[in-house]
């Protein structure tokens, strides 16, 4: 469990250095706290924010899941796949919205694995 442990802190390293960037755009593109709307970049930034919390809420305890009924190996990997998959989708995104699908589709898959993994591990052992 101590990689499934590193990567849960990876990912939310990755999260705080989300929550850094759009700090530093609100400040570069003088957005006033607490309006989340103004400038392009600003706006693409605050959007990766959100999403990647959004998908936290799945993919955190979709982690654990498969890493205690499955294996939790194959479960750092996935979430190392979801963490590259983030950034990408951050990446791409600030560059133009079009260009996030890559990413997001990484990170998803990676967490349909782990969830679906997990249900299934779960009702395994449960039988």
């Amino acid at each position: 469990m101590h990689l499934v442990a590193i990567v849960i802190a990876l990912a939310l390293l990755e999260y705080a250095w989300i929550g850094l960037r759009v700090g530093q755009a609100r400040t570069q593109y003088g957005v006033q706290a607490p309006a989340t709307t103004g400038h392009e970049v600003f706006e693409r930034w605050f959007r990766v924010q959100q999403n990647t919390v959004e998908q936290l809420v799945l993919f955190l305890p979709s982690l654990w899941l498969f890493a205690t009924y499955v294996g939790p190996r194959l479960a750092a990997v996935l979430g190392l796949v979801f963490i590259v998959g983030r950034f990408l989708y951050a990446q791409g995104y600030v560059a133009d919205p079009a260009k996030r699908s890559q990413g997001f589709i990484t990170g998803f898959v990676a967490t349909a694995l782990l969830l679906l993994g997990g249900l299934l591990g779960a009702v395994w052992t449960w039988f």
